[in-house]
């Protein structure tokens, strides 16, 4: 989430995947995938950088992950694999 200000100055939070457009009519308006506009205090310029900041924050987060051990296909390792994988329903007497 990005933060953005109205007009009337109150800040609030915007999902940036939810965007489609962005237009200068002077004001900056936000216009959502499902046709919803916000007028908001910052300009597109600004707009775009903090959508920029807010994608390269996710992929340095996520390169900082831990790798998950690569899956082997040995007969043990396939039954650690199986003894933490739960069934998604029961099984029928």
């Amino acid at each position: 989430m990005i933060l953005v200000t109205r007009i009337n100055g109150a800040v609030f939070a915007l999902n940036p995947d939810l965007v489609e457009r962005v237009d200068c009519t002077p004001d900056t308006v936000v216009t959502l995938v499902d046709g919803t506009k916000y007028i908001i205090a910052e300009s597109v310029p600004e707009f775009i950088d903090s959508v920029r900041h807010y994608r390269a924050s996710l992929i340095a987060q996520a390169s900082r992950m831990e790798p998950e051990p690569a899956m082997t296909t040995s007969s043990s390792s396939r039954e650690d694999l199986d003894a933490k994988v739960l069934p998604l329903h029961r099984k029928e007497r």
